[in-house]
């Protein structure tokens, strides 16, 4: 098992790597920060010391090993907006974030994985036909799609929601419900196939023939079975949810993480940026970390995997 999880965190470090390379390159070959803050009326020689004080005057080989060598020093830079601590301007959106995405994701297992379960054990029936609609819908319709949706009918025609802001409790119902809605039609669109495909086995039959409750079988032997694919699923959700977040809080103007990306990247402000991908690069990875813990929990057959074969 340590074997099998270290050879995964050095394939996940590599990831982390290539992603927030592949972000230093391209934001830098979009535009120069410099004229972007200082504003196209700036004299050269105010350009000019802006670049020499971030060190944009030297080579892009350099200012890539000394992005580096500031993230293994836990020195993530300044914004070049205000010149605060990169971490600080991060860390006091992480809040807002977590506001959207803990109760989405707790939304997406309580509605996704009971409906796709449901759905499976009444196959072809109209309750699975509607639930299998639902999902196809929930998959199909873009985030941005139905955050808009929701704005039109809650918020412009019924009044009962706000569209924007972060001033009460009930701001946060409708981003929730936008990030909760796909999140749950995907987890049970998979949930149901990973079902079907366990119930359609030969021990399944056994464990029914031998007398068991057909509750017991499902609990005991399907769920069981069928839990490995779903993991799978809730683990990319897991991880892809600050990013998700992103298309979300730019829609309601929520405060948080994905609406500071955005900003930052309209500012070209770089450090803000790269430190806001290196958390989602490292969200992702921790997600999948923990989804292979969980492998070896639920499929004890992942622990011989592991392990190297013997000559």
């Amino acid at each position: 098992m340590l074997h099998y999880l270290l050879s995964r965190l050095l394939r996940a470090s590599v990831s982390i790597i290539m992603v927030v390379t592949f972000v230093f390159v391209v934001l830098r070959m979009s535009g120069d920060p410099a004229m972007v803050i200082m504003g196209a009326d700036a004299p050269p020689e105010a350009i000019d010391a802006f670049r020499k004080a971030w060190g944009l005057d030297q080579p892009l080989w350099i200012q890539y090993f000394s992005f580096f060598e500031a993230i293994f020093s836990g020195e993530l830079g300044r914004s070049m907006r205000d010149g605060r601590d990169v971490l600080s301007v991060v860390l006091e959106r992480v809040p807002s974030t977590l506001a959207l995405t803990v109760p989405a994701f707790l939304l997406n297992l309580l509605v996704g994985v009971p409906a796709g379960v449901y759905a499976a054990l009444h196959r072809n029936s109209l309750i699975d036909r509607c639930v299998m609609v639902m999902a196809v819908t929930g998959f199909a319709v873009p985030s941005f799609i139905l955050a808009m949706l929701l704005v039109l009918i809650f918020s412009v025609s019924l009044g009962w929601l706000p569209s924007a802001g972060q001033d009460s409790w009930q701001n946060a119902i409708l981003p929730i419900a936008t990030m909760g809605f796909g999140g749950a039609a995907l987890l049970a669109r998979f949930t149901r196939s990973a079902m079907l495909e366990v119930l359609g086995q030969p021990y399944i039959r056994t464990a029914s023939a031998k007398g068991l409750p057909w509750a017991a079988v499902v609990w005991r032997h399907a769920l069981q079975n069928a839990a490995i694919p779903t993991i799978t699923i809730i683990g990319f959700m897991l991880g892809g949810l600050v990013a998700g977040a992103v298309v979300v809080e730019s829609v309601f103007s929520w405060p948080g993480v994905g609406r500071l990306l955005v900003v930052s990247v309209a500012n070209r402000d770089l450090a803000v940026v790269q430190a806001v991908v290196l958390m989602i690069a490292m969200t992702m990875v921790a997600a999948n970390m923990i989804v292979d813990v969980l492998y070896g929990l639920v499929d004890p057959r992942m622990h011989g995997q592991a392990r190297p074969a013997r000559r």
